[in-house]
């Protein structure tokens, strides 16, 4: 964590810094400057346990040993202070700590996106921060490309405890469907991009890539190794990724770690997930072991 990002995060009136939102300049390890957030758990300030009514409340305190920080990931062309993504986050403080934050080239972040390349730096820079907090168990969530990138980071860097993939992709260079084809135009073409920086915010790099990253099934299949638990999400109607994509994810991680759930109705990644949807992947998440 940086100087900005202390400075951002001071404590206030004495609590401790889990129990104080905070936003920060969080910094990869190739130097690349992120907007983060932190939304503070809700069970500490659940009804009837006002500060210093109890031992997970209130200036001074601990943050309970089973409450965990959900660090969340979202999709391509989101960021931070996406409604999407401040739903997300709104919703999952019922049952754990969030550190949201905006991958390079998108919001508030500085850089330009790689498509889930290096953005596996972002996640990590993320749950580094989350462990400044005083956080004994840190959980990733991602969605569509963030839930590519937060395979990849479990299976390259480890220290997490669970990992929940929305939407994700199995392969890259998938082009089978109209969305995907629409992105690949996004992605690889000049005008594409300018379409990207002015009309989605999202700035990307125009460089290829110089070495094919990890795909998602061959990370999937490395979290065994590491013994993470991993739930994967995926709706019938999701018009980017159809369903052998986290079929193949399943099958590469096994069924003895994994869990795979095909949600009926369900479209693609945070904007289209039900708030239902949001609430089961973090009790999964908060209960995993």
């Amino acid at each position: 964590m940086d100087a900005s990002a202390k400075s951002l995060t001071r404590n206030a009136g004495g609590a401790q810094l889990w129990q104080v939102p905070a936003e920060a300049l969080i910094t990869a390890a190739d130097g690349v400057r992120l907007h983060a957030a932190y939304a503070p758990p809700q069970p500490a300030r659940r009804p009837g346990s006002g500060p210093g009514s109890g031992p997970d409340s209130g200036p001074g305190s601990a943050i309970p040993w089973d409450v965990p920080v959900i660090v969340l990931a979202h999709g391509f062309t989101g960021a931070v202070e996406r409604p999407a993504v401040r739903r997300a986050v709104a919703l999952l403080t019922r049952r754990a700590g969030v550190v949201s934050f905006s991958f390079r080239g998108h919001g508030r972040s500085q850089g330009r996106s790689t498509v889930g390349d290096l953005e596996v730096l972002d996640v990590q820079a993320a749950v580094d921060w989350a462990r400044t907090l005083g956080y004994r168990r840190v959980l990733t969530l991602g969605f569509s490309m963030g839930g590519a990138v937060v395979l990849r980071h479990a299976a390259l860097h480890g220290g997490v405890d669970a990992v929940a993939a929305v939407s994700a992709p199995a392969r890259w260079y998938y082009r089978g469907t109209v969305p995907m084809r629409r992105l690949h135009w996004v992605v690889t073409r000049p005008l594409g991009r300018v379409v990207g920086r002015l009309g989605l915010g999202t700035r990307i790099d125009p460089h290829e890539w110089r070495t094919v990253p990890m795909p998602p099934v061959e990370a999937a299949a490395g979290l065994v190794a590491r013994d993470i638990p991993l739930l994967l999400v995926h709706g019938d109607q999701d018009p980017y990724f159809p369903l052998d994509h986290p079929r193949s994810l399943h099958r590469a991680a096994g069924p003895g770690r994994s869990e795979l759930w095909i949600e009926p109705g369900f479209g693609h990644a945070e904007n289209s997930a039900p708030d239902e949807l949001i609430e089961r992947v973090g009790d999964w998440l908060t209960s995993a072991r």
